[in-house]
């Protein structure tokens, strides 16, 4: 008894923290789903209305799905980056004998900055005006390559995509490093004595040891993904879609929340963007569950 108390007191202070920042938020969110509102007062009960309007009213309609379809690409461009630049990094620093400590910090950095100031950065050195990427590529003779990356349709998402993946790529490289250095080393003993090439011990051995890893970097970019706003935000607008922009093609859910709560909502704002946060965590709650459960069953 001595033991579980002195536990609950360690715990209760992280405890009351989560309940605080987390639960009541997501348990507000839900109440305030189900009414109408007329500014910060409820106007009546609204039953499953906002959620219907979301799907049906203009133009939330219009922007609903498009913002889903961007968020995912968003999510597999980033984990595609993140689970093999990242596990490649990882592999090439962990066969390094010096300055193996250095390089990982170097590529942790960018993690640890916020991504307002790395999307401000970004659309700073992306500027067809006075950007320096474009300028170096004028320098090196390849100005046929310098283009508005941030304002031409085609290539707004995917730039955005790329920008996020270096910004968090130090997460994967540290939690493949920490997994590579775990492995037992007797496993690519027995498949190298066995006449296996390198390829053939990481594709056979490395590779499947590291599915838990892999699985837990995946689960937390769909998170990520499904609530990125900072930098999308700071490289695009709050519409995804600046006066020179490209054309809503970074819109995202996240972007589309900000909208409705602060902007496009109208005087039911806080229903509607309420709804909109109800759904997200649905999903997101699900996904995440089941993939984490699926991964288990196949490490």
């Amino acid at each position: 008894m001595r033991r579980r108390l002195i536990a609950f007191w360690f715990v209760l202070p992280a405890f009351l923290l989560y309940t605080v920042f987390a639960v009541y938020p997501l348990l507000s969110a839900l109440a305030n789903s189900f009414w109408r509102w007329q500014g910060t007062a409820r106007a009546g009960f609204a039953g499953t209305d906002n959620f219907t309007g979301l799907f049906t009213t203009f133009p939330l309609d219009q922007q609903l799905w498009p913002a889903f379809w961007h968020t995912m690409a968003f999510f597999a461009g980033t984990m595609l980056m993140q689970n093999t630049v990242g596990l490649l990094i990882a592999v090439l620093l962990a066969e390094l004998p010096v300055a193996r400590r250095f390089l990982r910090t170097v590529f942790t950095v960018p993690y640890l900055v916020g991504g307002l100031v790395v999307g401000y950065l970004w659309s700073l050195l992306l500027s067809p005006v006075f950007g320096p990427v474009g300028a170096g590529l004028d320098a090196m003779g390849l100005g046929a390559l310098a283009r508005p990356w941030l304002g031409d349709p085609a290539t707004a998402l995917p730039t955005v995509i790329l920008v996020n993946a270096w910004h968090h790529l130090g997460f994967p490289i540290l939690l493949f490093g920490a997994a590579l250095a775990g492995l037992p080393p007797e496993y690519g003993e027995c498949a190298r004595v066995d006449g296996a090439t390198a390829w053939q011990r990481f594709r056979r051995v490395t590779l499947p040891l590291l599915l838990p890893s892999i699985g837990v970097i995946s689960i937390l970019t769909f998170l990520g993904s499904m609530n990125t706003f900072e930098l999308v935000y700071a490289l695009s607008g709050a519409q995804g879609n600046q006066p020179t922009g490209p054309g809503g093609a970074t819109d995202v859910l996240g972007l589309l929340f900000y909208r409705i709560a602060f902007a496009e909502g109208g005087t039911n704002a806080i229903g509607q963007s309420s709804a909109l946060a109800v759904l997200l965590f649905i999903a997101t709650f699900v996904v995440a569950v089941t993939a984490d459960r699926f991964i288990r069953s196949r490490s």
